[in-house]
């Protein structure tokens, strides 16, 4: 009975030493030896905290070759990992430090300086310090370790936004990354002869399912660097030079590729599959990539942080028109989905409700933070007769003619106004994709004056002719008060638009 990542992990390398399970520019790593360095560096953090288990070790390293060694050296000394962003302002990281209250951080002697680490009682291991020559594996101790491991307890944890500005600690647990792999391998045929294309940063749940699906099936990983969304010509040519055939990426920078019509200049003959989550995709850029990329199968995949990766697919295998909406589909094998009025009644078709979910892909809750965990992870109130939890996602959505499950906005970006229940994400749609205005927008709504505000990104057109093509479009009340052009709109770790940093901003 495999009850860690680690005992499949230790079955593939059996089978692939010689294989290459990570490509990081020009630098390589075998199985065996990323196997080799994971158990001596989960030996030197056994030594260091003798006495701990399951308590956060959190890692504060660029994606590369050595902050996949980081987390794999946690799993083999049975803590939990948390990776964190290197670009993440100090006031926040601080934040994040005092509501964990991690153990230890690994990091380099780059970083290591940023924070005063002793004020949190944490010990330092500096990557770029190890000698692993000269270091030994200690058998016995990394054995009891995992003796003592059942497949609930805590795999990672992954930070989120949280509304008081200290953000909220996701703890996601081996079983439910078991669950969705297994979903995976059943629904994609998944076999190990992935080549990822990497490109999510290591605070996402992204990387995690990488990390996975290279440990537990025998992928290889090329961890592509976060600059390159920046150079989208640069990005699709390490694609095509390492053979890449596996995508699992936020939409966003998609988007940007198709506007720039460059697969027809770099075409990616390699791509077999390409996942994509994390934000509404338009059709008609998600057309381009499918008329190019003939030969992959795509899937509209939908799951907040709190659900492990994502609980909600679609398999798009028919023609959309380019204003239609993609259906985010059905639920993953093992998964319910409940959408629920605001009477917490089974919403009939066509009804909007929230999504809910239950299953063993929930979360664990949030760490050291149970007031919070308690008003999102609740009882189901369907069930009256034993405990049994769902997530509530704040997200609204609907069953279609077709049966599939349609997403139709945050529960947070649909308001009152005027007397009128408005999503603000339609007015985004028409504005970017219908009248193809600007090729970047955001719209909030600001409580305090009841008005409508939009955020733009520059793009030659006046807040006048934005407003006179809008009022062709939508009545009156749905047509934004108050405009803000800008050269570029805030993107969070994830690259997505920073919509809780704009709302503070008005």
């Amino acid at each position: 009975m495999y009850k860690t990542v680690l005992d499949y992990f230790e079955e593939t390398v059996a089978e692939n030493k010689e294989k290459t399970a990570l490509i990081h520019n020009n630098e390589t790593c075998t199985f065996e030896t990323l196997m080799m360095r994971g158990r001596k560096l989960g030996t030197k953090l056994s030594e260091m905290l003798p006495q701990s288990q399951f308590s956060p070790i959190v890692v504060l390293l660029p994606k590369s070759i050595d902050s996949v060694v980081a987390d794999i050296g946690i799993l083999y000394s049975s803590h939990v990992f948390n990776n964190l962003d290197i670009k993440t302002p100090i006031q926040r990281l601080e934040n994040i430090l005092k509501q964990l209250k991690p153990s230890t951080v690994i990091t380099s002697t780059k970083y290591s300086a940023l924070i005063d680490w002793g004020k949190y009682q944490m010990k330092v291991v500096e990557m770029d310090k190890l000698e692993y020559g000269a270091m030994s594996v200690d058998d016995a101790i990394l054995q009891e370790n995992r003796a003592k491991l059942i497949d609930t307890d805590p795999f990672c944890i992954i930070n989120t936004s949280g509304s008081t500005g200290t953000p909220k600690g996701v703890v996601l647990n081996y079983r439910s990354f078991f669950d969705f792999m297994a979903w995976a391998t059943e629904t994609f045929d998944l076999c190990g002869d992935e080549i990822i294309g990497a490109l999510s940063p290591i605070v996402f749940d992204i990387y995690d399912f990488e990390i996975c699906l290279m440990m537990m099936k025998g992928a290889t990983i090329v961890l592509l660097d976060s600059s390159l969304a920046v150079f989208p010509a640069k990005l699709l040519a390490e694609l095509q030079e390492k053979k890449v055939n596996f995508l699992f990426w936020v939409p966003t920078i998609m988007v940007n590729i198709a506007n720039m019509d460059l697969l027809v200049k770099i075409p990616l003959p390699d791509i077999k599959t390409v996942w994509f989550a994390g934000e509404v995709f338009p059709t008609k850029q998600f057309n381009y990539w499918q008329k190019h990329l003939p030969q992959a199968v795509f899937a509209n995949l939908y799951g907040p942080i709190e659900i492990t990766l994502d609980c909600i697919y679609y398999i798009v295998d028919k023609t959309f028109a380019d204003d239609e909406p993609l259906p985010i589909g059905i639920p993953c094998n093992n998964t319910d989905i409940l959408l629920l009025t605001e009477e917490d009644k089974l919403c009939d078709r066509g009804e909007e409700g929230e999504i809910c979910v239950r299953g063993t892909s929930l979360a664990m809750g949030y760490y050291n933070n149970l007031q919070k965990t308690e008003t999102v992870f609740v009882q189901n109130p369907l069930n009256q007769s034993y405990p049994e939890l769902i997530y509530r996602t704040g997200d609204i959505a609907a069953y279609g003619e077709d049966g599939l499950i349609y997403f139709k906005g945050r529960k947070d970006s649909l308001v009152k106004h005027q007397g009128y229940r408005i999503e603000l994400g339609e007015i985004e749609h028409e504005i970017v994709n219908n009248l193809k205005l600007v090729s970047n927008c955001c719209v909030v709504y600001d409580n305090k004056n009841k008005c409508i505000v939009l955020f733009y990104e520059e793009s030659g057109v006046t807040e006048l002719e934005i407003r006179k093509a809008l009022g062709t479009s939508f009545p009156r009340y749905m047509v934004p008060t108050v405009y803000h052009a800008m050269d570029e709109l805030p993107r969070n770790t994830n690259g997505k638009i920073d919509r809780l940093k704009l709302s503070q901003s008005i």
